[in-house]
């Protein structure tokens, strides 16, 4: 699906996309409670172009939303990595490199996000030398929060926006937006 790729953790395997991921990642984005902070449950299709546009982003820039597998079990469980926005219509940070990441229910709560999340903060600034990488998410979530702080992301509440996704007023409309420097990160290595 897409050229080879990968970064190995302690405990996991951040990879590229095959085919044989289109049916566990489906059911992933398919779960309304993995979904609770987005628009919607994604149907089969859409998380399919999901991961076409991964596979784009990995083609154009270097990084993308990479799968994340177990490496004690191979299990697929979900998705973390790095997403380039240039459209400055996109988003009101953009340019920016962003961080994120979605995993099953049953993943939850072991410091997975934060191992791979970690692993791709060290590529971004290491191996593609970004100057900054940043994350948002709902005013109301707070586990993705503690991923971000976790990472040594900081956040300043005068940048806090309204996703266009959302409308105003909308429960996950308001978004909190997180961010870390080179030069910080560094200094926590």
């Amino acid at each position: 699906m897409s050229r080879e790729f990968e970064i190995e953790t302690k405990r996991l395997l951040l990879r590229s996309w095959r085919e044989g991921d289109i049916d566990p990642f489906a059911a992933i984005c398919s779960d309304p409670d993995v979904m609770r902070y987005f628009p919607e449950p994604l149907s089969r299709q859409k998380t399919e172009k999901l991961i076409g546009m991964g596979c784009d982003c990995l083609k154009e820039h270097g990084v993308f939303y990479s799968p994340v597998e177990v490496k004690a079990t191979g299990e697929l469980i979900g998705f973390v990595g790095l997403d380039v926005h240039e459209d400055e219509a996109s988003l009101p940070m953009a340019p920016c490199v962003d961080i994120g990441w979605r995993l099953k229910r049953s993943a939850w709560g072991r410091g997975f996000a934060s191992e791979a999340a970690s692993a791709w903060l060290r590529f971004g600034f290491e191996t593609k030398r970004y100057k900054e990488i940043v994350s948002f998410t709902p005013a109301i979530n707070e586990a993705s929060q503690r991923v971000m702080q976790r990472l040594g992301m900081t956040r300043d509440p005068n940048e806090d926006f309204v996703h266009h996704y959302f409308s105003e007023g909308h429960e996950l409309a308001l978004h909190q937006l997180y961010r870390i420097s080179s030069a910080a990160w560094k200094r926590q290595q």
